[in-house]
């Protein structure tokens, strides 16, 4: 009975689809695999892999969604735990008792089921040690000015250190940097890092939730095409200046009925994004597909990267999600190419037993700049949440550009500790080294969330 009302309600507010939101399309198929043992384990690897090992780093979190250096001059690292804490781990992996900063209490209520809703982005100012600023991206209780059939308010906020210490933050420092409204729990993105070029802080939002890019609260075009709102994008503001900030002089949608914030576009659930360290530093964008395609994109100033017309490189249906189109626009209202992502790999529900399909929702990581791990260096090591929306069973990957441009994508095999979660997300210490976070439950329960940092294989 619960298949049959997702298939035929999935653009209802109350559809499957809609509740369960980022990973939920990929549930009716998912639950089966587990029964009927379908689940691929194959690997498309080209050549010999990387030897690389996990080592459990830290560990008593619920769901980590960010882990990033504190920028404080002595390694330390800050986790946001998604229920609503930021907690200060030193290199070693001890965790500081009293957390960081909890705002548990303002936060929307969260489901003890899956949610997407709770802290979600986390960045330290790069001049941290001279300010003691903090930044934090969360989902808020729905302020009163919404359309009171939406779902919760997204709040981006400043936060600094407590006088005369510096490793707690003052909870009445608060200062609301961004605010905009959710229709659905769901497709909330959150992702924060400030742009090692520019000092520009930059935000990644979803396209506002439920399925197809279309319900309550979606533009006609599709809230990831419409630029006079902030959902489905890459923002980029100057916190620097303005009150509360700044519009960058060369951002790139600055027009009539154009939101200035807005950097790039055309985004489903940008889940998690880097900036690569060396080089020109390319910002990787990792978006979840919905029904057919995962993929990851090299996101520039002013690009569209194609959702809801497209779908990964492929064209997309909103009233046929499960078949791609064979054609559609190649261009978006302004006349601009859509873009076309680096990394493309296909949905296990979608295309069970292939090779070249890993799992059901991507997870972006980072390109490794380390020193330890040669073999690595230069690769872009990132994951798929799970193979199966009902078992833990997470997948890490490795994307390797080739001389002509085209990249690949292989399974990255690891030794040393078996990961037996979701993987929500990675971080990257001040020196390029690499951690895996994960959760053993699809759900906000328990405390079982663990940061693997990526080490050496024998």
């Amino acid at each position: 009975m619960i298949v049959i009302f997702a298939n035929t309600m999935q653009t209802n507010r109350l559809s499957i689809a809609g509740w369960l939101g980022k990973r939920a399309t990929h549930f009716i198929y998912g639950t089966f695999l587990v029964f009927m043992g379908l689940v691929s384990h194959e690997s498309s690897a080209l050549g010999a892999e990387p030897s690389v090992a996990l080592k459990l780093h830290a560990s008593g979190f619920t769901s980590p969604v960010a882990f990033a250096p504190l920028n404080d001059g002595k390694g330390t690292m800050v986790l946001a735990d998604q229920v609503g804490n930021l907690s200060l781990v030193n290199s070693a992996g001890i965790v500081r008792g009293q957390p960081f900063l909890s705002l548990s209490d303002r936060i929307t209520k969260l489901n003890t089921g899956f949610d997407e809703r709770g802290i979600l982005g986390f960045a330290a100012h790069p001049k941290f040690a001279q300010n003691g600023k903090i930044y934090v991206y969360y989902s808020a209780p729905l302020r009163i000015s919404a359309d009171k059939e939406w779902d919760h308010t997204s709040r981006l906020s400043e936060f600094t250190t407590l006088e005369g210490d510096s490793e707690v933050i003052d909870r009445a420092s608060e200062k609301v940097i961004l605010e905009f409204d959710q229709p659905y729990f769901n497709h909330n993105a959150g992702a924060l890092a400030f742009g090692p070029s520019d000092g520009f802080l930059y935000i990644a939002t979803g396209d506002g939730g439920n399925a197809n890019g279309q319900g309550i609260g979606h533009s006609s075009i599709g809230n990831s095409q419409d630029l006079g709102n902030l959902l489905g994008k890459i923002l980029r503001i100057d916190i620097d200046k303005g009150n509360p900030y700044a519009i960058p002089e060369d951002n790139p949608f600055q027009g009539r009925g154009e939101r200035g914030e807005l950097y790039a576009i055309g985004l489903r659930n940008p889940w998690r994004f880097s900036f690569d360290r060396a080089g020109n530093h390319a910002l990787y964008v990792a978006d979840i597909g919905q029904n057919l395609f995962e993929e990851v994109n090299v996101v520039v100033k002013g690009g569209n990267y194609g959702w809801n017309i497209r779908e990964g490189s492929h064209c997309f249906d909103p009233e046929s999600p499960r078949k791609a189109p064979e054609s559609c626009p190649q261009t978006d209202s302004r006349g601009k190419p859509l873009i076309d992502p680096i990394i493309e790999y296909k949905n296990l529900n979608a295309f069970r037993g292939e090779s070249d399909a890993y799992g059901i929702s991507v997870t972006g990581g980072y390109v490794y700049r380390g020193s330890r791990l040669e073999g690595l260096r230069g690769q872009y090591v990132f994951a798929d949440w799970s193979q199966n929306w009902a078992v833990p069973s997470g997948v890490l990957l490795v994307g390797s550009q080739a001389d002509d441009g085209s990249w690949r994508v292989s399974k990255l095999a690891h030794q040393g500790e078996s990961l037996n979660g979701y993987i929500v997300a990675f971080g990257e210490d001040e020196k390029g080294e690499l951690y895996v976070l994960t959760n053993a439950s699809n759900q906000l329960i328990n405390r079982n969330g663990k940061i693997y940092k990526l080490t050496p294989g024998s």
